[in-house]
């Protein structure tokens, strides 16, 4: 970005958002548009090519990456409510495309692409009131959001906005959850043992919640948790941020 903030985007709203995580992706639009920014949402819409890419199936993974970038051809950010897709789109599209024909104009859409929280902090550097009752939160850091993407405090930094919020972090934040995606499928003991250890730093938080960036994290957490028949529930940050800054 030049400095200015962008008076347009376009938002991505990803599958996993797009078919358990709904509201959180209308949660994201309207935290958009409050800061005065006029969303695009392209139809057509689909998988960004993770699944394919993480499985080696590189040719099926571009044929998708490329029907994506299509989607998106003015030269405004792309905004994700998901650090692992956005990592994809960002990180691994170039990578994907290395010596491809059309790399350059992979890579310039690459460099567009931010996750929510990070353009939400970094570009629009948006101030939050808190209009919510008290609740204490803890939050997981997504592998793909940190270490794809560097994320170094954004969402943190909106939920220490939160006057009514009190955040109590994990001890063991930085650890995966074991959801990986495919991970899971290919390796579900490990998975497994993963995400007890996930839930039980949660637990010890005594929080009512645990707040991520990435549905595969949220969806991997809560069916730990109901099996637990634990009471903490799980929550996308957008959806959080909006609830708790919505005038009503």
């Amino acid at each position: 970005m030049n400095g200015t903030k962008p008076k347009k985007v376009y938002f991505y709203g990803t599958c996993l958002v797009d078919l358990f995580f709904p509201d959180a992706g209308m949660a994201g639009i309207q935290l958009l548009r409050r800061a005065g920014v006029e969303v695009v949402f392209p139809e057509g819409q689909t998988c960004c090519g993770q699944p394919a890419f993480n499985c080696g199936y590189w040719e099926e993974a571009r044929d998708v990456a490329r029907t994506q970038v299509a989607l998106f051809p003015e030269d405004l950010p792309v905004i994700l409510p998901s650090g692992s897709c956005a990592g994809m789109m960002k990180v691994h599209y170039p990578e994907l495309f290395h010596g491809q024909p059309d790399e350059a104009k992979v890579r310039a859409f690459s460099a567009r692409v931010y996750e929510l929280t990070q353009f939400l902090v970094d570009v629009l550097d948006v101030k939050l009131k808190d209009l919510g009752e008290p609740v204490k939160v803890t939050w997981h850091s997504s592998c793909h959001a940190v270490r794809d993407l560097g994320l170094k405090g954004e969402p943190q930094a909106l939920i220490g906005q939160l006057s009514n919020v009190e955040l109590a972090p994990l001890t063991r934040e930085y650890e995966c959850c074991g959801f990986g995606g495919t991970f899971a499928v290919r390796h579900p003991e490990i998975s497994g043992a993963m995400v007890t250890d996930k839930i039980a730093d949660a637990t010890a938080t005594g929080a009512s919640l645990v707040l991520s960036t990435d549905g595969g994290c949220l969806m991997n957490v809560n069916g730990a948790l109901e099996a637990k028949s634990s009471k903490l529930k799980v929550q996308h940050i957008a959806e959080f941020l909006w609830e708790r800054t919505r005038a009503r």
